[in-house]
């Protein structure tokens, strides 16, 4: 899960950060506001990028998808490019979970197979090994 989320925050930064010029030339921003509001934006969306391994790291994300969509409404036509990235994260956290329960579900059902394989040893368990085990 903590992979898909950092790359979906890479691109993220990416787009936040061409959100400058959009609010510079189409809304008539100052510069020095887009630049501080989305340039750091971007940077906190680089940070968190590398630091998904933690937990908090997790959660301020969350919060910065939040403050993403907000944003966006400052900039005409910013709103629909927020809410996919805003899906990507939500479907990304959602598959993650899944797929590290299925890890660790399979994890656990091999080492109970290696468990039990291991009480019967001896001479015979090679031969009754799968075919899968064998190659």
């Amino acid at each position: 899960m903590r992979v898909v989320c950092a790359v979906v925050l890479l691109f993220e930064a990416i787009v936040i950060g061409l959100f400058i010029p959009v609010a510079i030339s189409l809304e008539g921003m100052e510069p020095s506001a887009a630049a501080s509001l989305w340039g750091g934006m971007a940077a906190v969306a680089l940070v968190l990028s590398g630091l998904q391994k933690r937990t908090w790291a997790h959660y301020a994300a969350w919060a910065l998808q939040a403050a993403f969509l907000f944003t966006s409404f400052l900039v005409s036509g910013a709103v629909l490019i927020a809410v996919v990235f805003v899906s990507l994260w939500v479907t990304g956290v959602v598959m993650g979970r899944r797929t590290d329960e299925m890890k660790a579900a399979h994890a656990a059902r091999a080492e109970a197979e290696a468990a039990a394989s291991g009480d019967g040893g001896g001479e015979g368990s090679a031969a009754t090994a799968s075919p899968r085990q064998t190659r």
